[in-house]
C-alpha cells in the first residue's frame, strides 16, 4: 500500500517532543509529518486564529493541556486555597468555547483529559471530597458534556496513560531539567491510543475478528472431551477466564466488531457446543459465519473474508496454536494475528489492551451489524434454493428508502465516506465536520439510501450526492456498502439521482471515475450501464427519457428534499 501523509499539530503546555518520536516511530507505514506549537503557548494560540500555527491545514491536532495552566482556578485547588466551583467550571467552558473556535482547516481535535501527577495527593482524605481529585473530575466531566455536540472533537482518557505507569508516570527530574512532565511509558500509551484514533478516522481499524475454538474460546479439545467437559465457567480458574474473554469479545460485537470462526473441527460436533454449554456467552448468532472444517485455516479464512464482503487487512486471527499462527501470518500477511498468551487466564486483558479496534464513533448500524450477518446468512440460503437469479431478487422484497441527511443518520453517513473502497466512485475521504459543510453549500444535494428486504434490515448503506450548474449535474459521490452490491440498488441510487437532476432542470448529468486499487467494481457497474457516453474516466448520461426503476425494488421517495435536518 502507498504511503499516505497525515498532518498533525500538536500544542501542549510542556514539552512534545519525545511523544512526537514516539508518534513517528509508531505511524505503521503513514508518513506522519508532526508539527509543534511552541509550548506553554497554547492558550495565546488558542484565542489568536490568525497565528503562523494555523496557516497550515492539519489532519488532526492534539490539544493536551496542563489543568493548572487552562484553568487557572484549578491553580487555587492545587495550592488548597479556597475557591469558587462556579467559577472553575466557567473557566471550563471558556476553554471549550476556545476549542470551537479553532479554526476550520483542522478536521480533527484531540484532547487528553486533565489530570493530576500521579503521586499527587492534593487535599489529603479530603482530595476526593473538595480537593484536586474532586475538582479534575467535575472539569472534566463539564468539559465532555460541553463538547458533546462538536463532531470533531474526541476526547481521550490520559488517566489512563499514567496508570499504565503507576507512580512512575510523572517525572519530576525530567519536568525541571526540560519541562517534560511524564515518562516515557505514559507518552508510549498515549502515542498507541492517538494512532489508533487516527486509524478508526481513516477508516482502517479492524472490523472482524477470525476465532479459532479449542483452547482459545473455551478449554479442552471438544472433540476429544464431549462440549459436557469443556473448561467454561464453573469453579475453575481457567474456566472462569475463558468466559471473561467470550464477554470481551460480545462487547467488541457490540461495538459494531464482526465474530466469525475458523476452526479444525467436526462442524456439528463444534456447533452443538456453542448451542448447548449452558456457560457458553457467544451463541450461533453472535458469529457473522464460519469455517469448521479439516481444511487450511488460511484457504478458509480466504473464503469466509470472501463470503462477508471484506478486506483481509480488516481481519484480526485470533489462535491459541503458534503453528497455525505462522501458517495465516505466512499465507495472509494483511491479516493480523496477534501472539495469544500461553496462559488463557491472560486473554481477556490482552484482548482489552487491544487497540486496533477503535473508531471515533458507534452508529445503530454498528450495534446491529452482527443481527444483518446472520440475516445474511438466510439470504444466502434462499439463493441457493433458487436457480434464477432475476426470480431470487424478486422474491427478496428489496426496498430502497431515499432520505436527506439529518442528525440521526450524519455520524452513519461520515463512516461510509472513510470505509468503503469498492463501490466508491470519488473515494473522497470527509469527515463529520467536512461532510455536514458541503452538504449544506448552495447547488449541493446529498441523500442516503437506506436498504431493507424480507429478511431484515440492511441499514444506512449507500450515499449519492449532486452538483448542479445550470442545466448540468455531476453526480460527486456514488458509494454503496459492499453487503448489497449486485442487487439492482445501485441502479436504484442511480435512477433517484438522476431523476432529481431533471426535476432541478438538468438535461445532461457527468461523472468523474477516480480510479483506485479497490473501486475496480465501481468501475466495472459503471462502464455496463448502457444511455451512456464515456470518454476516459468522465461518463455523461443524457436526460432525455424518463429515468426507469428497478422493477424488483420498491423505492420510498415521498418527501424527500433537500433540507439537511442538522
Amino acid at each position: 500500500m502507498a504511503s499516505t501523509s497525515t498532518s498533525l499539530g500538536l500544542l501542549a503546555d510542556f514539552n512534545v517532543q519525545n511523544f512526537v518520536a514516539l508518534l513517528q516511530k509508531g505511524g505503521r507505514g503513514s508518513e506522519l509529518h508532526c508539527v509543534s506549537g511552541p509550548f506553554g503557548q497554547t492558550i495565546n494560540l488558542l484565542l489568536d486564529p490568525k497565528a503562523e500555527f494555523w496557516l497550515a491545514s492539519y489532519e488532526a491536532l492534539v490539544l493536551w493541556t496542563l489543568p493548572e495552566r487552562a484553568i487557572p482556578t484549578f491553580g487555587k485547588v492545587l495550592l488548597c486555597e479556597e475557591y469558587d466551583q462556579e467559577d472553575l467550571l466557567k473557566e471550563v467552558d471558556a476553554f471549550a468555547g476556545m476549542v470551537e473556535r479553532i479554526p476550520g482547516t483542522v478536521r480533527t481535535v484531540f484532547i487528553p483529559s486533565w489530570t493530576a501527577p500521579a503521586a499527587e495527593r492534593g487535599w489529603g482524605t479530603l482530595d476526593l471530597t473538595v480537593g484536586v481529585a474532586n475538582a479534575l473530575m467535575r472539569m472534566n466531566l463539564q468539559l465532555a458534556a460541553r463538547l458533546e455536540k462538536n463532531r470533531r472533537v474526541v476526547l481521550l482518557d490520559a488517566q489512563r496513560w499514567l496508570t499504565a505507569d503507576g507512580v512512575g508516570a510523572y517525572n519530576p527530574k525530567l519536568w525541571y531539567l526540560s519541562k517534560t512532565p511524564f515518562d516515557v511509558t505514559v507518552f508510549q500509551e498515549a502515542a498507541g491510543d492517538l494512532l489508533a484514533a487516527l486509524d478508526g478516522i481513516r477508516g482502517r481499524s479492524k472490523k472482524m475478528v477470525v476465532l479459532d475454538l479449542d483452547d482459545t474460546l473455551w478449554g479442552g479439545v471438544v472433540g476429544d472431551v464431549g462440549w459436557q467437559n469443556l473448561r467454561l465457567g464453573g469453579h475453575d480458574p481457567a474456566g472462569e477466564a475463558f468466559v471473561d474473554f467470550q464477554k470481551a469479545l460480545k462487547r467488541l460485537m457490540r461495538r459494531g466488531i464482526i465474530l466469525s470462526i475458523v476452526s479444525k473441527n467436526e462442524e456439528a460436533v463444534a456447533l452443538e457446543a456453542i448451542r448447548e454449554h449452558p456457560e457458553m456467552i457467544l451463541r450461533i448468532d453472535d458469529f457473522a459465519g464460519w469455517r469448521i472444517n479439516w481444511q487450511d485455516k488460511a484457504q478458509n479464512l480466504i473464503e469466509l473474508v470472501s463470503e462477508l464482503n471484506l478486506g483481509m487487512d480488516s481481519v484480526v486471527f485470533l489462535d491459541d496454536s503458534p503453528f497455525e499462527r505462522a501458517r495465516v501470518r505466512e499465507a495472509l500477511p494483511q491479516v493480523l494475528v496477534p501472539d495469544l498468551p500461553n496462559d488463557p487466564m491472560r486473554y481477556p486483558s490482552f484482548l482489552s489492551r487491544m487497540k486496533c479496534f477503535d473508531n471515533p464513533s458507534v452508529s445503530s448500524e454498528d450495534r446491529s451489524r452482527t443481527r444483518m450477518y446472520v440475516a445474511d446468512r438466510a439470504r444466502t440460503e434462499s439463493r441457493k434454493q433458487i436457480e434464477s437469479l432475476n426470480e431470487w431478487l424478486a422474491m427478496l422484497g428489496l426496498g430502497v428508502a431515499v432520505e436527506p441527511l439529518s442528525a440521526k443518520n450524519l455520524e452513519r453517513a461520515a463512516q461510509l465516506f472513510n470505509k468503503t473502497n469498492q463501490m466508491n466512485l470519488s473515494t473522497r475521504r470527509l469527515s463529520v465536520v467536512e461532510l455536514l459543510t458541503w452538504a449544506q453549500a448552495e447547488g449541493h444535494t446529498l441523500w442516503t439510501f437506506r436498504v431493507w428486504d424480507r429478511f431484515g434490515d440492511y441499514g444506512l448503506c449507500g450515499i449519492g450526492s449532486l452538483v448542479r450548474d445550470g442545466t448540468v449535474g455531476q453526480i460527486v459521490d456514488f458509494l454503496l456498502s459492499c453487503r448489497v452490491m449486485g442487487r439492482g440498488v445501485e441502479d436504484a441510487m442511480l435512477a433517484a439521482l438522476l431523476q432529481r437532476a431533471r426535476e432541478s432542470g438538468c438535461d445532461t448529468v457527468w461523472v468523474d471515475y477516480a480510479p483506485t486499487a479497490k473501486n475496480l467494481p465501481c468501475k466495472k457497474w459503471l462502464y455496463n450501464l448502457t444511455a451512456v457516453a464515456i470518454e476516459g474516466n468522465r461518463l455523461t448520461f443524457s436526460l432525455n427519457h424518463a429515468t426507469a426503476f428497478p422493477a424488483h425494488i420498491k423505492m420510498s421517495l415521498t418527501e424527500v428534499n433537500e433540507r439537511i435536518c442538522v
